[in-house]
């Protein structure tokens, strides 16, 4: 692989494109989910016990104990930190300065701040995904926020940026594991894909056209699925540029497929920045066409070598597929036949041997990435520079070493005996760090749910208990008619919820209870998270005197016999009540809220004519015109503009770079000579550049002075 400076600019601007979806889409949605009138007010989740400030960051480390100092309520305080993670990830999208080191870390902190009391509408894997990623941020980033101008690469960016290969395989890998080791029927049988696209939370309309696909197809895509997952990561370590080309560029087949398929917001994203690591700046130049090309390379032993190192490697990788997903071609049927060639048991065994191969592997390869940085560190010219590189070397090796050590706690959760074979020390330094989620374990769909048809719950409200009116939501499905939404990367969190309440009964969702009440309140800011605008809630003059709430099961429809599209999206069928009928102060209502702690406390409310309270005021008053996608991408089109403008009149500004000497043309005879002058002028220049080269000082950096700044380079 070749330097990794331009993967790594190019990771840090997509984690400040990924904060600003984080952020953007969390802001629209505070009032409702956690407002003072929302379903689960956040102010419930701080208690104050008379601690000092430092004693309550240490037991919640988060910025709202600080929001009464500035006279905000802890609504205002979320709102006030998700405007500053907006503003510092839009600054960091459209500036280079701003991809520093600091700022990564600061919006590491915010987002961990409104994650302490996001309770179970921001308990996703996404968000604990997203900060761990963002502390890693804050080790690639350089601290260059002082110096005002860009900063060449340093020797440890390999050792950091290599934890950042570390977390994607640990996401891929133990994706891939849980479906086998959940022992879930579809994953076993390879027909998972075949519910997956109309029991997933938030279908798009693609998701439609993919269910309709053959079955053959949709086994073939499992067992495709577990490849990328689980036998391609290991890819991520071998080190053949060709190799981990490949596996990125399958990791990003993947993500994007889901993207078409399915609302996940801005996890695919991220997974596709987590990627980035793998590439090089040869690679980078290729993609943006410019005339950057390598050294020439002679064909030597070493080169063939690695040619036969990948593809044998091919050939391994294709002969185990076929082998133990018994792939066939069926030419009567025309498709290819796949099952399942292995049991429970025997993926057990192989389990137990790749989870330790896997953290040895892991060993090695961070190990050779510190070796490497430490002789580059050692070739650095300077005592002084020497020392300063070593030290930044030393640092960050260590860092990193406890980064994976810490990693290995949550990691080896997929199985059982090496995660009981860690030595007690590092349990410990995995508890003392849990609280900040520096390390999570990661699973995703571990079971697929809906085999028997999506459940799913609708809300009815009426006025006199006998004529109902179904509340629909704007994203999720309800109404068969209604197209399915695409609002990726807004995540809306009520009707993921809404998604998981419906796969068991009401009691297992307290929140529920909660979003009853507010609905039978008429309550604003939770009403516009079903429906922004208030035309489309049938209940917008008046709250509705009765609740009650059905469970249905949804199945797409299919395409007519004839060839056509049907007219519905999906058919439906009901199933039983899941929410009894309730109304305000109804004794059974109200013990239920009770029970949850969720009663309302009475409580005068203070309206703060301070500054900052009434700025935070007016801004929520002119977002509340725009949906959440709409404020999302608004946001990002908006740095996306300016970053293409820059990048428009950067280029066309750009100056052919002058000779730094240069000599009058001489007139008739004289030409000859003024020739021979030229070439002495040149000579001398020549001369005098090298041994500039020869005594300059590395930068404060470590790195080399840019040799493309050479006299014989602009001539």
């Amino acid at each position: 692989m070749g330097s990794v400076r331009l993967p790594r600019q190019c990771f840090l601007w997509g984690m400040s494109v990924i904060y600003l979806f984080a952020f953007s889409s969390l802001y629209v949605q505070i009032p409702g989910l956690y407002g003072n009138d929302g379903i689960l007010p956040a102010r419930r989740m701080l208690k104050y016990m008379g601690k000092p400030l430092l004693e309550q960051l240490w037991d919640s480390p988060t910025f709202l104990w600080m929001g009464p100092k500035l006279g905000l309520d802890t609504q205002q305080g979320m709102e006030l930190i998700c405007l500053l993670g907006i503003i510092l990830s839009f600054g960091a999208m459209v500036f280079e300065i701003l991809r520093d080191s600091l700022v990564f870390f600061f919006l590491w902190t915010l987002y961990l701040s409104v994650y302490q009391v996001g309770q179970v509408f921001l308990y996703f894997q996404w968000d604990s995904l997203l900060l761990e990623t963002g502390f890693l941020t804050a080790l690639v980033a350089p601290l260059h926020l002082f110096k005002w101008k860009s900063v060449p690469t340093k020797h440890h960016d390999g050792i950091t940026f290599w934890l950042v290969r570390w977390l994607l395989f640990r996401l891929m890998f133990a994706s891939g594991v849980v479906k086998l080791t959940s022992r879930c029927p579809t994953w076993w049988s390879l027909t998972a894909l075949t519910y997956h696209y109309e029991t997933q939370c938030i279908p798009t309309p693609v998701a439609w056209f993919a269910h309709q696909l053959p079955d053959w197809f949709q086994k073939l895509s499992v067992a495709g699925t577990y490849v990328i997952e689980i036998a391609v990561p290991f890819l991520f370590f071998i080190p053949l540029r060709r190799l981990q080309l490949f596996s990125f560029y399958l990791q990003v087949l993947l993500q994007l497929l889901i993207i078409l398929t399915g609302n996940y917001n801005f996890f695919n994203l991220l997974t596709i920045v987590l990627s980035l690591p793998l590439l090089d700046d040869f690679h980078v130049y290729f993609w943006t066409g410019q005339s950057k090309k390598k050294k020439s390379e002679r064909w030597t032993l070493m080169s063939w070598i690695a040619i036969v190192i990948e593809l044998a490697v091919y050939g391994v990788l294709v002969y185990f597929t076929i082998l133990y997903f018994e792939l066939g071609i069926n030419w009567e049927q025309k498709a290819i036949m796949s099952s399942v060639g292995f049991t429970y048991h025997e993926f057990n065994r192989w389990l137990k041997t790749a989870t330790i191969c896997s953290i040895w592997i892991g060993v090695l390869s961070l190990t050779w990435e510190i070796i490497a940085a430490m002789f580059n560190c050692a070739c650095v010219r300077g005592f002084f520079w020497k020392m300063w590189a070593t030290v930044q070397w030393a640092v960050f090796a260590v860092a990193a070493a406890s980064m994976f050590t810490v990693s290995l706690v949550p990691f080896t959760y997929i199985e059982y005996d090496a995660n009981s074979r860690l030595w007690p020390a590092v349990r410990k330094m995995y508890e003392a760090v849990d609280r900040y989620q520096l390390v999570n374990s990661y699973g995703l769909f571990r079971t697929m749910t809906g085999v028997g048809g999506r459940p799913e719950v609708i809300l009815e409200g009426s006025y006199d208990k006998e004529t109902w009116t179904e509340i629909d939501f704007m994203y999720k499905p309800g109404n068969v008619s209604i197209t399915p939404p695409i609002v990726v990367p807004h995540q809306p969190r009520l009707d993921w919820q809404m998604w998981f309440a419906a796969l068991g009964p009401h009691t297992r969702s307290p929140w529920f209870c909660s979003l009853v009440q507010r609905l039978l309140q008429g309550k604003k800011d939770v009403i516009e998270l079903i429906q922004a605008d208030g035309i489309q809630y049938p209940f917008s003059k008046s709250p509705p005197t009765f609740i009650r709430a059905k469970l249905y099961k949804y199945w797409y429809t299919l395409v007519n016999k004839d060839g056509s599209l049907p007219q519905n999206w999906w058919r439906r069928q009901f199933v039983e009540e899941f929410f009894p009928t309730v109304f305000l102060g109804d004794p059974n209502f109200e013990s239920m809220l009770s029970h949850y702690g969720l009663k309302d406390r009475v409580s005068t409310k203070r309206i703060s004519d301070a500054f900052l309270p009434t700025i935070l005021r007016t801004l929520r008053e002119h977002v509340r015109t725009l949906t959440g996608p709409q404020f999302v991408w608004s946001l990002f089109c908006s740095g996306a503009a300016i970053c293409l403008l820059k990048g428009f009149f950067s280029g066309t500004h750009s100056n052919k770079p002058k000779p730094i000497f240069e000599t009058k043309k001489s007139k008739g005879k004289d030409t000859g000579s003024g020739m021979a002058k030229n070439e002495q002028v040149k000579k001398k220049a020549d001369r005098s550049q090298e041994s500039l080269e020869a005594k300059q000082p590395e930068n404060a950096e470590g790195g080399f002075a840019d040799s493309d700044k050479s006299t014989k380079k602009r001539k």
